[in-house]
């Protein structure tokens, strides 16, 4: 049987953030363009849901922003932990230079259907739901569409420029055969819910004890909580029985030991194999990776989500005139490679030393006290919003095309400067907190 043939300027593989964003933004600019994702429809749990302070901004530069802010959502103007039996701040968004100070939590599927329903006013916009990408279009060293699955049937979409935006499982940059450097990430994640009740703490991230991490996202009535273990350790916990798991969280957050009964089987619970990488190269002739395609990030701080938007937006910048022209060159694809790494290496960085952090917990499996270093690490001044600048705007903000000139003159250099202090700050406070809370607990050696 033949397939059917699909003809686009730019075709998008995947309608996660960056892939909805990036044909939003092209269609937006007169681009013809496709998406294509391989569900019915949006609706995934345990996804990102943060929509940090740099996105916000973009949005408001759209127009969308007030439209935007009508949905349902929680508004996070700081972020704490929870060391044992203390409290700390970690960040601070209320002074970011941006006109939402604040991250908003938001269901993912929400995002990405606002999106949709602002893209498909355009008529050059196409989403086509159900068909999954299995292969790439060749002619000759050149990459000129995708062969996708659509209901059992074969779809052929030929494009002058293919996204790969398909995540950390791309199946474009596999291939394609783009290479990717691994780093090593001692950690996993294990998602579920519980409920959440009026007064449960608020703002507040994480919860550190008894050689465990457990994170918590407000989701108004419920938390998606995860559990931070160490890599590969996984089955050893199954083993103990769904008993004793419920056991470790009532443990390290006790306020909802009232509740983790709510957890009554491992079908409740999702593993995210977490991973940092990145491609040593983003792309070949006709074909480009963005977001966890390019660079996989760890769910840390929320900020793969907020790199893989801004990933979206330069490419829109860069490639939507060429590509209407008809005039698209490798070197437009490299200049958007070039122009994203360095936020990439930065951020993956400061992740690598946020977990080795991290992995020192887990060396204590008793009661945590944190030590008064950290403590005195609180009242450095600047330390709150330098941190809330790295994790709301990051390195190298992106904004749309007409505005992007002007405030790269105003803001890059303080960008850079704020980014890079509380990049810096943040690797150093976490790494030595973290062996410091290690080591006032053990006196210094492993159970």
């Amino acid at each position: 049987m033949e397939s059917s043939v699909v003809r686009t300027n730019c075709c998008v593989v995947s309608g996660g953030p960056a892939g909805m964003m990036l044909g939003y933004l092209l269609a937006r600019q007169g681009v013809e363009v496709t998406v294509l994702e391989k569900h019915q429809d949006f609706f995934r749990d345990f996804r990102g849901d943060t929509v940090h302070p740099s996105t916000l901004e973009v949005l408001g530069e759209l127009g969308l922003l007030s439209e935007f802010l009508k949905l349902p959502h929680q508004r996070v103007e700081s972020l704490g932990v929870v060391i044992g039996d203390s409290t700390f701040k970690v960040a601070d968004f209320r002074h970011v230079p941006t006109q939402c100070k604040f991250v908003a939590l938001m269901p993912q599927w929400d995002f990405l259907n606002f999106l949709f329903s602002h893209a498909k006013k355009f008529p050059s916009f196409c989403l086509l739901m159900k068909h999954e990408v299995i292969d790439l279009l060749r002619e000759g060293k050149r990459i000129v569409g995708v062969v996708a699955r659509n209901d059992g049937q074969e779809v052929q979409v030929r494009a002058d420029l293919v996204v790969g935006c398909d995540g950390r499982h791309s199946v474009t940059r596999h291939a394609a055969g783009l290479e990717v450097i691994e780093r090593g990430v001692p950690i996993d994640v294990l998602w579920f819910r519980i409920s959440r009740r009026p007064g449960d703490p608020a703002q507040v991230l994480g919860n550190v004890n008894y050689g465990k991490a457990l994170i918590l996202i407000d989701r108004s009535d419920y938390f998606q909580a995860g559990l931070i273990i160490p890599k590969g350790s996984y089955s050893n916990l199954q083993a103990l029985g769904i008993e004793a798991f419920r056991t470790t969280i009532g443990r390290i957050a006790p306020w909802l030991s009232d509740r983790v009964n709510e957890v009554r089987d491992w079908e409740q619970v999702q593993i995210l194999t977490v991973q940092i990488n990145r491609l040593r190269r983003w792309q070949r002739p006709g074909l480009l990776c963005i977001g966890d395609a390019a660079h996989a990030m760890s769910p840390a701080g929320g900020v793969g989500i907020n790199l893989a938007i801004q990933d979206s937006i330069a490419a829109a910048n860069l490639l939507a005139e060429p590509l209407k022209e008809g005039t698209l060159r490798e070197a437009d694809l490299t200049a958007v490679e070039r122009r994203r790494l360095s936020p990439t290496r930065v951020t993956q960085a400061i992740q690598l030393v946020a977990h080795r952090g991290i992995a020192r917990v887990f060396e204590n499996n008793g009661p945590v006290h944190a030590p008064w270093q950290m403590k005195a690490a609180q009242r450095i001044p600047g330390v709150h919003r330098a941190l809330g600048y790295a994790v709301g705007v990051g390195v190298r903000p992106e904004h749309v095309r007409e505005r992007a000139r002007a405030k790269e003159r105003n803001a890059c250099q303080e960008g850079l400067v704020w980014a890079g202090v509380g990049l810096a700050v943040g690797a150093a406070v976490c790494g030595w907190v973290m062996w410091r809370v290690w080591n006032k607990s053990t006196g210094g050696k492993s159970n």
